[in-house]
């Protein structure tokens, strides 16, 4: 049963009235659990039984996890695990840990759910790491140019143990951040209307000149800078109708966020470039986190390799299912019903423009940030540790990466 389907199935006014009694958590994951009719009262009768369940016993801790522009319903195009991770938490904990879901911005947006998370006004939050890097600039570390090859390459590195010295540890020092989860794409660049009648983008060199969103990344920035095209910094929140007027050219993003935020009547072209990470990150803040009991900390780390391991597979099988990013997109998919091209660099493309922008080929426009970086994790060079540790990987397919239990394998 889709979350999406059933809930369109009833009004907004007895959806609020679902929502009031039982809250929202307890429809969403009641729905998300149904095999019957999307009726009003099998709606009714899954939210009470998620209700009961959830519940059933006092909970020793209640955590708000702030999701920021996500639903049930775009969570089923983004497969971002959020929804995923918290009812395994709950059930894991038998109701020991109780999970309040706040998504659609209510509580915090793509800026503002990692500070959030860090101030404590919430526990838990799910933003890219890209646009929290503006409060955590740790987590640039991601983002130096073509250091992963593809999606394969981001998995292979968030099970390693490597990621725990590079990534994790160092967010948790510096900023007050536990870094559970991700989904993983690389960025390239959405264009609008003013590349509707061109022919399909083969090289970075034909986008030169042109005005594209940037996200809160500074190492976005440069990347974006060596290639000409002109980042200009624009919230997500705006970038839709940035792109509908005509402020900016294209943005640079993912295809399943495009998808998700109903951008893609919008995009003409889904230019897959992949310079550089996105993901969609799941954190929570490290001291509400070290005050948990230890069988209750145990089992936040196994839910978050639970929620992992089913983003990676999910979210593989959406990108072709669901959002149609293929070349051409199958029909019945986000992007072959608003007409949205994907345009495949071809690796001599790709290497094109990895000469152009990536420390690799251009030490000296990186060195600032790299050593402000490698600061931060102790002088470790970052950029090569990482590059390195994910020319290991032997996949080029995401789904074949071996899931690990990244902080046990140290």
């Amino acid at each position: 049963m889709k979350v999406s389907k059933a809930l369109s199935a009833i009004s907004r006014r007895d959806l609020f009235k679902l929502t009031g009694r039982y809250g929202i958590s307890s429809v969403v994951m009641g729905v998300a659990a149904m095999t019957g009719a999307a009726t009003l009262p099998n709606i009714a009768k899954a939210a009470e039984s998620e209700y009961d369940k959830r519940f059933a016993n006092e909970p020793k801790h209640t955590l708000t996890l702030g999701a920021a522009g996500f639903n049930p319903q775009n969570l089923l195009i983004e497969r971002a695990g959020v929804l995923t991770f918290a009812r395994d938490l709950e059930e894991r904990t038998e109701g020991e840990i109780r999970v309040e879901f706040i998504g659609d911005n209510q509580i915090c947006g793509q800026l503002s759910c990692a500070e959030k998370a860090q101030l404590g006004v919430i526990d838990m939050y799910s933003a890219s790491t890209q646009n929290s890097a503006g409060s955590t600039p740790y987590l640039n570390v991601l983002d130096y140019a073509y250091m992963f090859r593809n999606r394969a390459d981001q998995y292979h590195f968030l099970y390693s143990p490597e990621s725990m010295d590079l990534l994790r540890n160092p967010l948790e020092e510096r900023h007050g951040l536990k870094f559970l989860f991700s989904h993983c794409e690389l960025r390239g660049i959405q264009l609008g209307n003013s590349f509707a009648d061109k022919p399909l983008v083969t090289s970075v060199t034909e986008l030169a000149g042109t005005k594209n969103r940037v996200t809160g990344t500074q190492l976005g920035r440069i990347a974006m800078e060596l290639m000409d095209l002109n980042p200009v910094p624009v919230a997500w929140e705006e970038t839709l109708d940035a792109l509908r007027t005509g402020l900016i050219d294209g943005a640079e993003t993912w295809a399943s966020a495009v998808a998700y935020a109903n951008m893609s009547p919008a995009v003409t072209q889904s230019v897959d470039m992949g310079f550089f990470c996105g993901t969609e990150h799941t954190g929570m803040n490290a001291s509400v986190f070290d005050a948990m009991e230890a069988h209750l900390q145990d089992a936040i780390m196994e839910s978050a390799y639970l929620a992992q391991v089913f983003v990676q597979h999910a979210n593989e099988a959406a990108l072709v299912n669901t959002v149609g990013f293929t070349d051409p997109p199958a029909p019945g998919t986000i992007f072959a019903e608003n007409d949205v091209k994907v345009a495949i660099f071809s690796d001599e493309a790709r290497r094109e423009a990895e000469e152009m922008c990536s420390p690799e080929f251009q030490p000296a426009a990186w060195e600032q940030w790299r050593e402000r970086i490698n600061g931060w994790a102790g002088g470790r060079d970052t950029y090569q540790e990482i590059y390195d540790s994910v020319r290991t990987n032997t996949h080029t397919l995401a789904e074949n990466v071996e899931p690990r239990r990244w902080w046990r394998s140290a």
